[in-house]
């Protein structure tokens, strides 16, 4: 599957790798999967192709057969590969402790407020069960509390804007961290699936 693949150059060859990569895979309500990483995508927009890319990738490392390695065999910028990594789970890494890690990197903090804001919305959120829709509620809520003081809230609300503005509102309410001069100083992710069975 995998060579059926031009070598990479550009957004749409890594939209479409994404897309090849994420085949068959449903997330927990049932939807494409690459409809989440093409919403992510979607709200790193406002800064640049890098985070767009790594925003159409940041789940393939994670749950699919590709590596990194391969990623930059095919021609993925080791910025974004590394980008990639940053928000990828790491067995036996408590979530807490993964995203603390990510904030220690501006651009995966950005992919990863992201991927929560996704991850929230609430028409995602109303089509789950109601312990399982709070639970991970409460999650997200304190991901974002780690999150949003490591980056500026001029980005974070470009992202929320664009993702889910539902959150706009908590962020008025949130202190927000120090302005920054560039951009932004799983997890029960939105968890692909196969179209048969459940990955996680």
């Amino acid at each position: 599957m995998h060579d059926e693949l031009p070598t990479v150059t550009s957004v749409d060859d890594v939209r479409a790798l994404a897309e090849l990569a994420h085949a068959g895979q449903v997330d927990k309500i049932g939807v494409a999967y690459f409809a989440h990483v093409q919403a992510v995508a979607d709200g790193l927009a406002p800064f640049g192709d890098d985070l767009v890319m790594a925003g159409l990738l940041h789940d393939v490392v994670e749950d699919t057969d590709w590596t990194a390695e391969r990623l930059l065999a095919a021609g993925v910028p080791g910025r974004v590969v590394a980008i990639v990594e940053a928000v990828t789970n790491q067995d036996g890494v408590p979530y807490e402790d993964k995203i603390r890690r990510i904030t220690r990197d501006p651009l995966a903090t950005l992919l990863k407020i992201a991927d929560n804001a996704h991850n929230s919305r609430p028409d995602r959120a109303a089509q789950l069960p109601a312990a399982k829709r709070d639970r991970l509620a409460a999650k997200y809520r304190a991901a974002r509390a780690e999150l949003w003081p490591a980056a500026s809230r001029s980005d974070i609300e470009a992202i929320v804007r664009i993702v889910n503005p539902a959150l706009l509102t908590e962020l008025g309410e949130h202190v927000a961290g120090p302005s920054a001069t560039g951009p932004g100083t799983s997890d029960d992710s939105a968890g692909p699936a196969s179209a048969t069975s459940q990955k996680r």
